[in-house]
């Protein structure tokens, strides 16, 4: 018998999953269905708990449920317990296992298809919520030195103190990074999908590109050196258009520019692992999803 999984959210129209897992199973010759469940605002649980009772093995989770995955789980994996969010739900007897596969998608799209590694790397994670939270202890694991900010800062400084034992991690406000240098900035607020931008400090783009051994001379205020260190990777969570901090990140001189479509793959590999430890090739599913 076919294997059923889904997407569940509100909207999910949008949703590439179907697409990445329908590549998944092919890919490694699983017997399985997936589809996109558009479940009720205020009937999530009810929806899934039918799912499961009429063979549904297991299911991912997108806006708004990704708490309420979390409170309905009855075990939990460590990232999803750090994280205080599920994204992916595997129905494993009377058990619903719960984990938030959204860190170790974004490690291993920057570290293993970007070939940008984190271990020592000063990391600028923007954002104290849920997304911040579902990838800021699989930085730590990669050895990241983070620094959150958030426009609320002491959101950024509760978000810091939960992770502290985890690793290197502080809170800022937008306002103290100025003077700073990041070799990676996170882009993991909601900013980019209202096209406008966190409150980053602007620096003199000539100066961006620098070497970080020139001298400064002439009495230059290195306030004005811009938060993007040399050979510095700026990576946005959302994908799909070209948005107002990779636009920004290019004229301050990053130089690398991502977009979040890798992760969105690479964290659909870890829940398709998670489910029929089997883990997939990601690289010829993005390269399918560059192209459409």
């Amino acid at each position: 018998m076919t294997d059923r999984y889904a997407v569940f959210g509100n909207p999910i129209s949008h949703s590439k999953s179907p697409l990445i897992h329908s590549q998944f199973a092919s890919q490694t010759g699983q017997d399985l269905s997936y589809g996109a469940v558009l479940a009720p605002l205020n009937g999530f649980r009810d929806t899934v708990l039918a799912f499961r009772t009429e063979g549904g093995r297991g299911i991912n989770i997108t806006v708004p449920f990704k708490f309420e995955a979390f409170q309905l789980a009855t075990q939990l994996t460590a990232r999803a317990h750090a994280a205080q969010a599920v994204n992916t739900l595997k129905f494993d007897g009377a058990e619903i296992i719960g984990d938030n596969t959204d860190g170790a998608g974004l490690v291993a799209d920057i570290e293993r298809n970007l070939d940008f590694i984190l271990h020592g790397k000063r990391v600028l994670l923007m954002g104290a919520g849920g997304a911040a939270y579902g990838v800021a202890l699989p930085l730590l694991n990669a050895g990241a030195i983070v620094t959150v900010a958030n426009r609320t800062e002491d959101k950024a400084h509760q978000l810091a103190s939960v992770f502290s034992a985890h690793g290197a991690i502080q809170g800022s406000s937008y306002t103290e990074l100025t003077g700073s240098q990041f070799d990676c900035v996170i882009n993991a607020t909601s900013s980019s999908l209202a096209d406008s931008l966190p409150p980053l400090p602007r620096g003199d783009c000539a100066k961006s590109h620098s070497s970080p051994d020139e001298p400064v001379t002439n009495g230059e205020n290195t306030n004005n050196r811009g938060i993007f260190a040399p050979n510095a990777l700026a990576y946005d969570m959302m994908y799909g258009k070209e948005t107002p901090f990779l636009i920004f990140a290019r004229e301050q001189g990053a130089a690398q520019l991502a977009d979040g479509l890798g992760m969105l793959v690479e964290q659909a590999a870890e829940s398709f692992f998670l489910w029929r430890n089997v883990r997939p090739d990601t690289a010829p599913v993005i390269a399918k999803l560059r192209l459409n």
